[in-house]
């Protein structure tokens, strides 16, 4: 994995940041420095508005395709891997829509020891907790995520969901944040939700419908996305779908990673830390 624009400088020229043919070139890097080159912001007030961070993790093939055959797996590589295992170790909380959770098969994070120290001088428990975005709750509580989590999963959903499936979800040890009306979700009052609950250090890793929640909302901070170096065509989805946004916003290139073809790119919104 080599750099090819600065990851400690964001706003200095690649000659006059990390040099691509320094020490953290075309090697494998280790877990301490990804975590060090992914890492959040440290500045974010205690509370009110901005204190919370959220950032999405997404991998894209050069024909724009998120997935294929419905995952995202085919089109990733070791590197994104750890990238993704990375970023979710930094995380308070991993944000999922209920259709992502089906689909990728989710388990509850897992504690890393790589992390362990970096997580409790942040102040952070031992794995961050899931999140999943759900208008019905149509969700199998009787899988691990909600039976052998290491902190109780949260289902974020509206205040008209169905009473019977928010009383299972209770049954089933996860606790229920209301962060809309009716069944729909809010997504910039979810972000909100979530922060007063200690959970600042967001991450969602989708799908793409949740994803273009976030962005026309314009409650996404951060953007990783990787760039697969295949093709798919087909129909498979963006890794941002729904209501488009009146105007484009524009993102900042933070960084740039290389690997085997894959490329690492991090873009923050102008304007954020």
């Amino acid at each position: 994995m080599r750099s090819l624009f600065p990851v400690t400088d964001l706003t200095t020229s690649t000659s006059g940041g990390e040099d691509p043919s320094g020490p953290l070139a075309d090697r494998e890097w280790s877990l301490d420095e990804l975590a060090d080159a992914y890492a959040y912001p440290t500045d974010l007030p205690a509370e009110g508005p901005g204190s919370a961070w959220l950032r999405a993790n997404m991998v894209s093939t050069l024909d724009g395709a998120a997935q294929h055959d419905g995952r995202s797996q085919p089109i990733s590589c070791d590197g994104d891997m750890r990238i993704f295992g990375t970023l979710r170790a930094l995380a308070d909380v991993v944000i999922a829509g209920a259709e992502t959770v089906r689909l990728e098969g989710y388990r509850p994070a897992r504690a890393r020891e790589a992390f362990a120290a970096r997580r409790a001088a942040a102040g952070q428990g031992p794995a961050p907790a899931v999140a999943v975005v759900t208008g019905s709750l149509d969700l199998d509580f009787s899988l691990p995520l909600f039976t052998e989590p290491l902190v109780p999963t949260l289902v974020v959903t509206g205040s008209g969901a169905p009473a019977d499936r928010i009383a299972a979800a209770r049954k089933a040890g996860a606790e229920v944040v209301i962060a809309g009306e009716g069944t729909r979700v809010d997504p910039a009052r979810a972000v909100r939700e979530l922060a007063d609950r200690g959970l600042r250090r967001q991450l969602t890793e989708g799908g793409p419908r949740l994803l273009g929640q976030f962005v026309a909302a314009g409650a996404l901070d951060e953007l990783c996305l990787t760039l697969s170096p295949m093709l798919t065509a087909g129909d498979a989805q963006r890794i941002a779908g729904g209501p488009g946004v009146v105007v484009p916003e524009r993102f900042a290139l933070a960084s740039l990673l290389e690997e085997g073809g894959f490329l690492f790119g991090r873009y923050r919104r102008r304007g954020a830390r």
